[in-house]
């Protein structure tokens, strides 16, 4: 069976998925790409169990067939050939695959496509539209945030809750906790899904720049995300989400509203002289000025900063850790950011001040036990 594809487009579609290949496999035949030749068409499919990502391009074939290629080795033939019409020539006999480009062969050992596990299909599902630039947006704003505790499995994906007139992206890591709200994309139902890290990482990466729309479609067990010629099926995390809703304070009093790239500056370089296990900033609000100060008291390093802001409370001081309060501010677009406060032994929240009408972002951080220097 043959068939001839250009190797530039080839590589593109395999570069695409290839970071659903992972090094050390559960299965042998994961560290391969299933090939799929019908009508004309290469179906090429990349899987880890969980997460399975589907994409195709037109080729030159006349008979159709099924072979496992090897990932890596082929990857690197493809990157080191220039862009030029390359003949694959399939034997599902005896699993070797040739390529012939203009100056050369190459001849690798492929494996038996029926041994690729299956990629699950959704039936009788009602799909779900989101504009690429929404869901890339809402993905970005989230991702940092989830947590990496393998003892937590829930808070290890983003949870998304889906509302008739509002789509809703959760997560956190027990230390922060984002939202991100969108309230003009409609689901028509409800539910809740708790999308593992590494198919939303996948996803952003996969995203086209250009406007394109992503079809959203899931079942007990599954979703399923497909847009131009790419799909991305991915196992859900069958747990149960903490009930983020009642960590939020609401009774909020202290309002300090700033700008936000001076407030980040600042963070960032009083963070230096930081402890170096603990991250910890204090800040103390004092009027119309904010003190943002650390010290390390293992080195006798020392800093503060004071910054003009507008203030609506009482005199107070609160420690946060000064990574969690960078990543957070730098994933705010807007030129100032309200920070509010109840108490120093309650998480503040961060928010844009001004934000688009369609979308809402919410950042909760937790407090840090201050040291009782002064």
């Amino acid at each position: 069976m043959k068939f001839i594809v250009s190797s530039s487009a080839l590589l593109k579609q395999l570069q695409s998925i290839n970071g659903v290949v992972t090094n050390n496999p559960v299965v042998p035949i994961l560290e391969n790409f299933l090939f799929e030749i019908e009508e004309g068409k290469l179906t090429i499919t990349a899987s880890d169990l969980e997460t399975s990502m589907i994409t195709e391009l037109p080729v030159e074939a006349r008979e159709t067939g099924r072979i496992a290629a090897p990932a890596r080795i082929l990857l690197d033939t493809l990157k080191n050939l220039p862009d030029q019409p390359v003949t694959f020539t399939l034997d599902e006999e005896t699993y070797t695959i040739e390529i012939a480009s203009a100056n050369g062969r190459y001849k690798l050992a492929g494996e038996n496509a029926t041994d690729f596990p299956r990629v699950p299909v959704v039936k009788g599902s009602t799909p779900i539209e989101i504009p690429s630039s929404s869901l890339s947006r809402a993905i970005n704003k989230t991702i940092f945030a989830v947590s990496t505790d393998e003892l937590r499995p829930a808070m290890t994906g983003i949870l998304v809750q889906l509302a008739d007139n509002q789509v809703t992206f959760v997560a956190t890591d027990g230390h922060r906790l984002l939202r991100y709200r969108r309230s003009d994309v409609g689901a028509g139902q409800t539910a809740n899904l708790i999308i593992p890290r590494k198919a939303f990482n996948l996803l952003k990466s996969a995203l086209p720049s250009e406007a394109t729309t992503v079809r959203v479609e899931f079942n007990n067990s599954n979703a399923f995300f497909s847009f131009n010629q790419m799909r991305l099926v991915c196992r859900l995390i069958d747990e149960r989400y903490p009930d983020y809703e009642n960590v939020i304070p609401v009774q909020n009093p202290n309002k300090l509203i700033i700008s936000r790239l001076d407030f980040l500056n600042s963070v960032k370089r009083i963070s230096i002289y930081s402890n170096k296990t603990t991250h910890q900033v204090r800040l103390r609000l004092v009027g119309s000025e904010l003190t943002v100060s650390a010290e390390d008291l293992d080195f006798s390093n020392e800093a503060n900063e004071k910054l003009p802001c507008q203030y609506d409370g009482e005199d107070m001081e609160i420690g946060f850790n000064a990574r969690f309060l960078s990543e957070m501010l730098s994933n705010i677009d807007s030129e100032e950011i309200t920070l509010e406060l109840s108490t120093p032994n309650r998480a503040g929240l961060l928010m844009p001040t001004t934000a688009d009408d369609n979308e809402s972002i919410l950042m909760l951080v937790m407090p840090v036990m201050l040291n009782n220097y002064v």
